[in-house]
């Protein structure tokens, strides 16, 4: 699936649709996206700032997605953990921006050249419009060779 096919269909998933996050941009190498949430009244705590599970929700998919694009499909990629601390109050349009680089991308190869499974943090900051941290996702990325075909074990014409 093209990028900006995704970026269409995550904007109108009604967990980003009915929370007010957008997916503002998906570079076609899924190395870069940048995502939106504005304050709106269904979105807000009972204090009147951005309710903390759209914040965390804003960041959910990404890393996966980003990873398992990039590293192709011979690569099983999972989502394994995650974790959130909130930094001050978000009021407003709150953004996150991920991006992928390729020295990350060589490093999993190797690590799980052997199928051994990779656990690799990756951080996410939240910002609001003034440039200030409103919170900070981790988010953990099981990564792991898929075991080769067994040549053998396919059935043979006779």
């Amino acid at each position: 699936m093209k990028a900006s096919r995704l970026r269409w269909l995550m904007n109108i998933w009604f967990p980003f649709l009915f929370t007010g996050i957008r997916v503002a941009k998906i570079d076609d190498d899924f190395c870069y996206v940048k995502v939106e949430l504005r304050s709106h009244w269904y979105n807000r705590n009972y204090v009147g700032t951005h309710f903390g599970g759209s914040l965390f929700a804003m960041t959910d998919p990404f890393w996966m997605i980003m990873v398992l694009r990039n590293m192709g499909n011979d690569y099983v990629v999972w989502d394994k953990a995650a974790e959130i601390e909130f930094v001050k109050p978000g009021r407003g349009l709150v953004t996150a921006e991920f991006k992928l680089e390729e020295s990350v991308l060589n490093e999993l190869r190797e690590a799980a050249a052997g199928n051994q499974k990779v656990l690799r943090w990756f951080d996410i900051p939240v910002i609001d419009s003034q440039g200030d941290l409103i919170a900070m996702v981790r988010k953990q990325v099981y990564v792991r060779r898929k075991p080769p075909k067994n040549p053998a074990s396919a059935p043979t014409e006779t």
